[in-house]
């Protein structure tokens, strides 16, 4: 059992900062790079970078993120794991939420779009996107996904304190 609940945290620890990594990533180098580009030239490398990024390595770490940190509170009970492990858990069930609610769904209306070259207006279809909407709630989520990864590296501190 000793081994299953190192194991759950430690794969818990990775994904979610794998996903801190992703959101940090955006934060401060796709979406600069790409608020400094033209209209149709932002919507064709978001359309292509959107579409690239569902993948089973990013999966992995999405939904493993989720589902390892549950397990880890599962099967991690004790006084000194289990209080960062469910804050880890709360901040990424938020994250997860977010990515639900507000940037899958932009996302999915710039793809919706269809080919930039194609579009009319593009500077409307930029506009209607909101990017400064799309970075704000990603900044929500790349600072709670970092403090949940600071979280679970704790609860793995206190895990070797544990033997």
């Amino acid at each position: 059992m000793f081994a299953l609940r190192v194991t759950a945290l430690i794969a818990a620890t990775m994904t979610t900062g794998l996903m801190a990594g992703v959101f940090g990533l955006y934060q401060h180098t796709v979406m600069t790079g790409l608020g400094r580009t033209g209209d149709r030239t932002f919507i064709g490398a978001f359309q292509a970078i959107d579409r690239a990024i569902i993948n089973p390595w990013f999966m992995l770490s999405f939904l493993g993120a989720l589902l390892f940190t549950a397990v880890s509170a599962f099967l991690n009970p004790g006084r000194q794991i289990l209080p960062w492990v469910l804050a880890a858990l709360v901040l990424y069930i938020v994250v997860f939420a977010i990515t639900i609610a507000v940037n899958v769904p932009m996302n999915d209306a710039l793809k919706a779009a269809g080919d930039p070259g194609r579009i009319p207006d593009p500077a409307a279809v930029r506009a209607a996107f909101d990017e400064a909407r799309w970075v704000a709630w990603n900044l929500v989520r790349t600072l709670a996904t970092t403090a949940a990864f600071g979280c679970l590296c704790w609860a793995l501190v206190a895990r070797g304190k544990l033997g």
